[in-house]
């Protein structure tokens, strides 16, 4: 699976979500999926979800300009071309209930809203993408099983949270349900409503939006004090540390130190640090690994705590966190 990158605050940048293309089968190719397992052969996908809306021609707009408070995923699928992308768009409506207004789902069936698959050159389904302040940014084009989905989505709300996107939307009419092809579309709370943010999360996410990183580290904190379970708020936490120890550092001369001094505790944390914000997530995992490796004693709880930091960063679930946790495992005995 492709995975989410992970970068300083300021431009978003989810290219790197972006997989190859899969081919379109012909119509009637492929059965569709069975009942409780996707969305029905031939119509909308499946729900409830009071945080996605069908997309039509007149809707549109109205579901772009959401984008301007909080992120948006467009999912295009069809269920007479491919009924898997089809099950794709049923498995984001689930997730999108999960997010509670994180991302609002539109969902585009290319066969009844051609014009918005022409207008946005979709060059094949499925195709997710996100848009963000109007921008669209293409997230993924294949069909992936749930809990991949849930990881990914999960790593673009951590992104978006650090770059001070903090917005959530409303909830509305449930996708498939009346008033969720037009009426209950991006508006029915209010054109001009700002999107709610989760009290409990502001101050960090205001504080990480203004760049101040000291006073997001002390905000999450004080969540996980009070919440050790709150896994979001430990993520956040674990992020906010990692943006902390990085800030105005550079990243050629960290680099060159690092090159010069293989076995220099601080000049190879610290790349690993760097690399992770720059989306090379196996590399930074494999630099602590093979540090872990040749250090001992008081070195190596340190290089291996690191570590296990920077698993927070990215997510416990994470394959790749799994799958490094394992080669910690074998570096250590």
């Amino acid at each position: 699976m492709t995975q989410q990158p992970f970068s300083r605050p300021g431009a978003i940048d989810l290219s790197a979500l972006k997989r190859p293309a899969q081919p379109t089968p012909a119509p009637g190719g492929g059965a569709p999926r069975a009942p409780g397992g996707g969305a029905p052969a031939g119509g909308a996908p499946a729900g409830p979800s009071s945080y996605a809306v069908q997309v039509t021609e007149e809707n549109f707009q109205g579901v772009i300009e959401a984008s301007m408070g909080a992120a948006v995923l467009l999912a295009f699928y069809s269920r007479t071309r491919m009924p898997e992308s089809g099950d794709l768009a049923a498995d984001l409506v689930t997730l999108s209930a999960e997010f509670e207004g994180r991302f609002l789902l539109g969902l585009v069936d290319i066969d009844a809203a051609p014009q918005i698959a022409q207008a946005m050159q979709i060059p094949s389904i499925p195709l997710v993408v996100a848009v963000v302040d109007g921008r669209p940014m293409p997230l993924f084009q294949d069909v992936l099983p749930i809990e991949e989905l849930r990881t990914a989505l999960t790593q673009v709300a951590q992104q978006l949270t650090t770059q001070g996107i903090t917005g959530r939307h409303q909830p509305r009419a449930a996708a498939g349900a009346p008033g969720a092809d037009g009426a209950g579309a991006p508006g029915a709370e209010g054109e001009d409503a700002e999107p709610p943010v989760d009290p409990r999360y502001a101050p960090a996410q205001d504080a990480l939006g203004d760049g101040d990183f000291d006073r997001a580290v002390e905000e999450y904190h004080k969540l996980v004090t009070a919440n050790p379970a709150d896994s979001e708020a430990v993520a956040g936490l674990a992020m906010a540390r990692l943006l902390q120890r990085t800030a105005g550092v550079d990243l050629d001369h960290a680099r060159a130190a690092a090159d010069a001094a293989p076995d220099d505790l601080d000049a190879q944390t610290l790349v690993a640090d760097l690399d992770l914000l720059g989306g090379q997530v196996d590399e930074a995992f494999t630099r602590l690994i093979e540090l872990v490796r040749r250090t001992s004693g008081d070195e190596r709880n340190t290089a291996r705590e690191h570590l296990v930091a920077l698993f927070g960063a990215v997510g416990n679930d994470d394959p790749r966190v799994l799958k490094a946790r394992g080669r910690l495992a074998s570096a250590l005995y």
